[in-house]
């Protein structure tokens, strides 16, 4: 599976989010989308950042969330 998180530099919560995500073992590939690099990604995720998207199926965990909201995240995906 591969996992997006969307972010940007020098954002504190986003580096919270993905320690969290690297510490799950269920996320093996996790690249990181700045957000700052697309106008449209800005629109979209000014305000929510960090996101984390299953990019098989396009859903979208939104901060704040924590380890077991994580897990479930991730259980509950499908491709």
């Amino acid at each position: 599976m591969t996992w997006i998180l969307y972010s940007t530099d020098g954002c504190h919560l986003c580096e919270d989010a993905k320690a969290l995500i690297l510490a799950n073992p269920n996320i093996t590939e996790l690249h990181e989308q700045d957000i700052i690099e697309d106008d449209a990604l800005v629109d979209e995720y000014r305000y929510s950042i960090p996101v984390l998207c299953h990019e098989p199926s396009q859903q979208r965990l939104n901060w704040p969330f924590d380890a077991s909201q994580l897990k479930q995240f991730i259980e509950n995906c499908t491709c």
